[in-house]
Parts: structure tokens; C-alpha cells; sequence
């Protein structure tokens, strides 16, 4: 079974399994990986980087380096929705997960409704390969990074128009907040 495959009450189940959110979590950091500066996805401004290297079963969004962002975008119809309200990554870690910061908090909303937020992270470091100059390893070769963050994961929305804002905060003075206009087609 892939992460996004239905199982008993997927439709109405709001608590994904904790081991599908660290999978997505894991494949979320390399796609930012596949990214070159300035075109990544966190440091967009507009939105208009979101379709980029995405998968075919599910949609990633993401943040900020910090501070907010007002995007817009196009999400095929049928896909669900993965991003962090919070995240970090560490790159060169080999035998140990990232730590969960205790002190970390977020919040989601979809079309003014709250989305619940889960706290996932890689059980260990994972290969990422990505493009010179990327966020997250810098380099093209593989590096082991690890991650943790409050993740949600928002089944396929119907088509027609859509507002989704997220963020959250180290718990100190790191903020970040994103607000998207999806258009799902």
C-alpha cells in the first residue's frame, strides 16, 4: 500500500497513519530539494513555482523562509494537499531522527474550516539529491538529511475555488504564514 492509497474509512478518517505522514514528509523535502534558487516553492511569492516537480498522487505546498506570503495556483482535481505549517530539515545527520521541537505550534485552515495538524518526522536520516544551489542540501549529490514538522494532509478538495492558510512558529520569534488561492481544476 502506497501512502495515498484508500483503506478502511480513509474518507471520513481525519488522523492519517503517522508512518504515511513521515513518508510525505520525506518525499516533501526532496521535491523543495528538486528546486533551484530563486524558483523554490518557499520562496515564492506569488505561487507561480507551485506546480513545479510536483508528484502525481498528491499536492505539496509549502511556507516560508519566515514572515508571510500571498500565492496562487492550479491543483489538479483529485489530488490531496500536503504541507507543513512548520518544519525544519537537517542535512548530514546519519543514525538519528530530527528532534521534535516541543516548543513549536501551528494552525491550518481550508475554506475557513480548522485542519488538524500532526506531528511527523523521518524515523531516521533519508538520501536527498537535489539540483545545485537548492534549500535544502545546497549541493547536487546525495546528502542525508532528516526532518519533523506539523504536518497536515488535506483529502482532494472538489473543483472550483479554494483558500487555504497555514503557519507557525518555533515557539520564539520564527513565524511563518502562508495564505493560497487554489483554483482546483
Amino acid at each position: 500500500m502506497t501512502p495515498l492509497d484508500p483503506h478502511p474509512g480513509a474518507a471520513s478518517d481525519p488522523t492519517p497513519d503517522p508512518a504515511e505522514l513521515a513518508h510525505l514528509a520525506t518525499r516533501w523535502v526532496r521535491w523543495v530539494a528538486r528546486h533551484r534558487q530563486p524558483a523554490n516553492p518557499i520562496g515564492d511569492g506569488s505561487g507561480r513555482h507551485a506546480g513545479h516537480h510536483q508528484p502525481a498522487d498528491v499536492w505539496f505546498l509549502a511556507g516560508t523562509f519566515g514572515g508571510s506570503a500571498q500565492r496562487r495556483c492550479v491543483v489538479p482535481a483529485g489530488r490531496p494537499l500536503f504541507f507543513p505549517a512548520f518544519c525544519y530539515w537537517q542535512v548530514g545527520r546519519t543514525d538519528e531522527p530530527a528532534e521534535a521541537m516541543d516548543s513549536a505550534t501551528g494552525h491550518a485552515q481550508f475554506d475557513g474550516v480548522a485542519v488538524a495538524l500532526r506531528e511527523a518526522g523521518s524515523a531516521q536520516s533519508f538520501p536527498v539529491s537535489g539540483f545545485f544551489n537548492n534549500v535544502v542540501t545546497v549541493w547536487p549529490w546525495p546528502r542525508p538529511v532528516s526532518c519533523w514538522g506539523l504536518w497536515a494532509l488535506v483529502p482532494p478538495p472538489a473543483p472550483g475555488q479554494h483558500e487555504l492558510s497555514f503557519g507557525g512558529s518555533d515557539g520564539e520569534r520564527f513565524r511563518v504564514e502562508a495564505q493560497y488561492q487554489i483554483d482546483v481544476r
